[in-house]
């Protein structure tokens, strides 16, 4: 009798503190909003944007030798320096005030490009040689810099932290320590969490195409090179090693439409007389 007195207080206590941890990440998640003036949407962040930009200066070195380092091809380096730049500095994305910076990879086998939070910009030489021409490029990095704009890093890192605490919350009220079996319930909480931060993942990544297409149309680019971009993956993917790019982002078959439309609210008229393709 005593026994399953005991196990019933230890029960009643797990679920008190996993309630108070369910209750936590819930208040800290909900509780840190900011607005975004660029993007005009209310975000859960916890981060500022003074982290931000350290957290993204101190991953570079990683992720630098991740893609062997840094490419020692001057001539395209300053190609992808111009463009990036160009996009940042002729758009919205100069409000921000991000020290942007666009850095080239060495990596000549892994078609990616993609953005730390604060402003590290990088494009791998696979992915380099595969563009045919500086409107194709400014699209990339454009759609690179709509992710730091955005700050999804930081929503990704504060939905991160918010699983986390509830899928603890979750192990700490559901385990019982006379009944190991219990503990595959944290485990699918855990991955309920993965499923719903990728399918964030995949949100932000047609947000920063209609980013992408507002900033690198500022910026002088024609934002149809975009399209031609994915056209481009869309031939890359059709080998036995699809590229890495897919890994994080929707297939660019199914960004186009996204795209078009975006290009159609920027550019009611259809005038891109001037632009750069």
């Amino acid at each position: 009798m005593k026994t399953n007195n005991r196990r019933q207080l230890g029960l009643t206590g797990r679920l008190v503190i996993g309630l108070g941890m369910a209750i936590f990440a819930l208040i800290s998640y909900f509780g840190a909003t900011s607005y975004n003036e660029i993007t005009g949407e209310t975000q859960h962040i916890s981060l500022t944007k003074e982290q931000e930009i350290t957290l993204g200066s101190q991953s570079v070195p990683q992720m630098e030798s991740q893609y062997g380092g840094e490419s020692q091809n001057a001539q395209a380096l300053q190609l992808v320096q111009e463009a990036g730049m160009n996009v940042v500095q002729k758009s919205d994305a100069s409000k921000a005030q991000y020290p942007f910076e666009f850095h080239l990879l060495a990596d000549t086998k892994t078609i990616n490009a993609f953005a730390l939070p604060g402003g590290q910009v990088f494009i791998t030489m696979a992915l380099f040689n595969q563009l045919e021409t500086k409107g194709q490029l400014a699209g990339v990095l454009a759609h690179e810099v709509g992710h730091v704009i955005a700050r999804h890093s930081a929503e990704q890192i504060a939905q991160a932290q918010l699983t986390q605490g509830l899928t603890g919350a979750v192990v700490m009220a559901s385990y019982d320590p006379d009944n190991p079996s219990t503990e595959q319930i944290g485990q699918m909480a855990a991955l309920v969490g993965k499923v719903v931060n990728l399918k964030y993942g995949r949100d932000d990544e047609l947000e920063s195409d209609r980013l992408g297409v507002r900033f690198m149309a500022q910026a002088g680019y024609d934002p149809h090179a975009l399209i031609g971009v994915m056209e481009i993956l869309a031939r890359a993917g059709g080998g036995a090693r699809p590229p890495e790019f897919f890994s994080t982002h929707p297939n660019p078959e199914n960004r186009v439409a996204e795209i078009q439309a975006a290009i159609e609210k920027e550019f009611p008229n259809g005038n891109f007389e001037g632009m750069v393709k």
